[in-house]
């Protein structure tokens, strides 16, 4: 990963855009230094909602993950004690907006759009999916069809180029910064992008041929291929990254001490074996068994090299 961020940085330095600092909006503090919202000190600030809002990224049809959710989301009720509602959020931006607003109390955030929620809605990263002997990530793949002329990644050039939303990390930004510093080639002069809004429609729009090439998040497909959504022989992959941490799962910075503590037990005590979210996430190479605990600061870091290299900016609107 450090050959890839090396590489990112330094076409940044030659010919890219200013870097971005990581920083959080003015509504939040961060006394430890650990690079996520303090809880308030003032109880006056913190809540204690008796329903808990909980949403996971829109990588796929949300009424797919709220039957996948489900049993999960009856643990963390026992465990807490609250009501749980799970909230099918169409957008990244949307699932930020409303952590930011108050609406969202946890939540999974895609690895793009991460710093953005630690940044500008007060998210609180702790856990992420893995095996059971520790392993986690995914690949960023650029993807096309069998017949649609593309063998290689320079065979895009003059054609389309399916990203999914500006805020993803292997939809838009991973493979931005790659196909500049490793193959020259920029969105609007060297190919034409166009958005799909979650990688399940670049994967599917592949699989239809909808669009002639996809960059995609490589679990997603793994997952939807596991459901024959889609087969292997519709897809093709002419690129593979290196390995990117995947979903962080948190909770808002001001939900009470102790609330944020029993959320954080449910995650780290939930039985995977014979769940639907076993079910569904073992597909995934590697296989996600277990939570385990995370730290945005570390983890993260490899993406907010990338986010300073493409020139992505924390502002909160």
């Amino acid at each position: 990963m450090k050959t890839l961020v090396a590489a990112l940085l330094m076409s940044s330095l030659i010919a890219g855009p200013a870097f971005a600092e990581f920083k959080l909006d003015s509504r939040y503090q961060d006394a430890d230094g650990d690079m996520v919202a303090d809880v308030p000190t003032d109880p006056a600030q913190q809540v204690d909602p008796d329903t808990l809002i909980f949403a996971y990224t829109p990588v796929e049809d949300p009424a797919v993950y709220a039957d996948v959710w489900a049993g999960f989301l009856d643990h963390m009720k026992a465990v807490t004690g609250k009501e749980v509602q799970f909230f099918p959020v169409q957008s990244n931006a949307a699932q930020i907006e409303a952590m930011r607003a108050g609406r969202l109390h946890v939540a999974g955030f895609n690895t793009g759009s991460n710093p953005l929620a630690v940044a500008c809605a007060g998210f609180r990263p702790f856990a992420m999916m893995a095996s059971k002997d520790g392993r986690f990530g995914y690949e960023m793949e650029i993807i096309t069809y069998p017949g649609s002329g593309i063998e290689k990644v320079e065979d895009i050039k003059g054609k389309q180029l399916a990203f999914t939303s500006e805020t993803s990390n292997s939809g838009f930004k991973a493979p931005s910064a790659i196909l500049k510093s490793q193959f020259q080639m920029e969105a609007g002069k060297d190919f034409e992008p166009v958005f799909s809004g979650k990688h399940d429609n670049s994967i599917l729009g592949i699989a239809n041929k909808d669009y002639p090439a996809a960059s995609i998040a490589n679990s997603v497909k793994n997952r939807m291929v596991a459901r024959d959504v889609v087969k292997n022989d519709q897809l093709v992959v002419i690129y593979t990254s290196e390995t990117f941490p995947t979903t962080g799962y948190g909770v808002a910075h001001n939900l009470t001490p102790e609330l944020q503590e029993k959320i954080k037990e449910a995650f780290f005590s939930f039985d995977w074996e014979g769940s639907k979210l076993l079910a569904e996430f073992e597909t995934s190479e590697p296989p996600q068994e277990k939570f385990i605990p995370i730290s945005f600061k570390d983890n993260w870091a490899v993406i907010r090299q990338i986010d300073a290299a493409t020139g992505v900016s924390y502002t909160c609107q």
